[in-house]
């Protein structure tokens, strides 16, 4: 009789993400984080499967990066179908133990920012307030960015640099697995874990097939 599906945690808050990691490090295992902006599709799930392979404990990520959006782009029509992603990642053989999904990564417990003179009534900024201007702080690989995608996405790269560094920073994984479907990113990713995170590595998964979602897959 087979084994019924693994249900993930789901964890919202970021402290209780970083305490959820430590405590399983503390058991001596290891965690294996896979971030996606969600709409799940099967590029992402081989991924999951590698993650699993590497790690005894699986983070997924679900988070839409307003960080990495153009001025131009509006984030509110990138697709989204959360309990679907639950349903995808149930069928994981193995499963995913936590799926880390929370609101907003970029909120400070402040009002005074500078000068960008952003501030909302719970003292809390972001860069989902006037079209970013309320986030500072970058993370840029700066010589990767340059050419190819970057000259026509001059926001993406260090959007994801960023993104990627606040997410290591709360799950502190011990690997972390990206696809290299957009080889760019998966180059500044490698870089930034080279220079910041020597006690993680990066998986690549090269599962065929991959390339062939691309078309149709959502940007994470």
């Amino acid at each position: 009789m087979a084994a019924p599906p693994k249900e993930p945690l789901v964890i919202t808050d970021k402290a209780e993400m970083r305490e959820w990691s430590r405590s399983a490090r503390r058991q001596g295992r290891t965690i294996a984080l896979v971030p996606t902006m969600g709409f799940l599709h099967e590029g992402h799930l081989s991924l999951v499967r590698e993650a699993r392979r590497r790690a005894d404990a699986v983070v997924v990520s679900v988070y839409v990066n307003p960080g990495q959006f153009a001025p131009s782009e509006d984030l509110s029509t990138y697709p989204s179908d959360f309990e679907g992603d639950l349903g995808k990642l149930r069928a994981v053989p193995g499963g995913v133990d936590v799926v880390f999904r929370p609101q907003n990564l970029y909120d400070y417990g402040q009002r005074e920012v500078g000068g960008s003179g952003v501030e909302s009534d719970n003292g809390s900024v972001s860069c989902l307030e006037e079209k970013g201007m309320g986030h500072e702080a970058w993370v840029r690989v700066e010589r990767l960015e340059k050419g190819m995608c970057g000259k026509s996405r001059p926001v993406f790269f260090r959007g994801v640099a960023t993104v990627v560094t606040k997410l290591f920073n709360i799950v502190e994984p011990d690997v972390s697995v990206f696809g290299k479907k957009d080889y760019q990113q998966w180059r500044i990713i490698r870089r930034l874990v080279s220079l910041f995170y020597s006690n993680s590595s990066i998986g690549n998964s090269g599962v065929a097939g991959q390339r062939a979602e691309a078309e149709k897959s959502s940007r994470s």
